[in-house]
């Protein structure tokens, strides 16, 4: 088979379960929590889209599967140092056991929105954090979470942490995550859940 009709069977196949990935995500209604009007405001871009070579989409729409990775990853720690802090030392953690860096910055980031006239993004001070201030929780706290991580001493979660916080740097700034970094990123995030069992 021609490389020229094997791109062609590629597009095809590639199309088809597009549509039938659209029809399950209407019907469920899976990501469909756009407004009214940012739906309108589409129009506001697509023209100008239409302007970015197509090399560049195939690529955002690649990357796409890496931010939904990072996005589930990062907002599980979050909510998984929130429980486990909450747990063990009480309401006031957050003033309590956080470092007074990450403290600092996580209200300098909310400060700097809210003066911006930004909605918040949350209420939660530690969605304010960068990940790799979620290590240092971790690190600042760990015999907090020592008992979470049986199998793992210390300087392996962090080196799992740190490993994590590499990865996500060419996702969050928007460039292309060669194959080798993506098995990496996978392997990272599993290593992180294998921490746990």
């Amino acid at each position: 088979m021609s490389r020229e009709r094997e791109i062609e069977l590629f597009v095809l196949k590639n199309a088809a379960i597009t549509q039938s990935l659209r029809s399950v995500f209407s019907a469920q209604r899976i990501g469909s929590n756009r407004g009214a009007l940012e739906a309108q405001a589409d129009s506001l871009v697509t023209e100008y889209l239409r302007q970015v070579d197509f090399e560049t989409l195939a690529d955002a729409e690649r990357m796409s599967e890496f931010y939904k990775l990072f996005y589930a990853l990062e907002n599980d720690m979050r909510d998984l140092i929130e429980a486990t802090m909450m747990e063990s030392v009480g309401q006031k953690w957050w003033e309590e056991s956080v470092p007074q860096v990450v403290r600092d910055n996580a209200q300098k980031n909310y400060d700097r929105e809210a003066s911006e006239g930004l909605p918040p993004r949350s209420d939660r001070l530690i969605d304010y954090t960068t990940f790799g201030e979620l290590g240092e929780i971790v690190r600042e706290n760990w015999d907090v979470f020592s008992g979470m991580f049986s199998n793992a001493t210390r300087n392996r979660v962090l080196r799992v942490i740190n490993r994590l916080n590499l990865v996500r740097g060419p996702i969050a700034h928007c460039n292309f995550l060669p194959e080798e970094e993506a098995i990496r990123l996978k392997l990272a995030i599993r290593d992180w859940y294998k921490l746990m069992e």
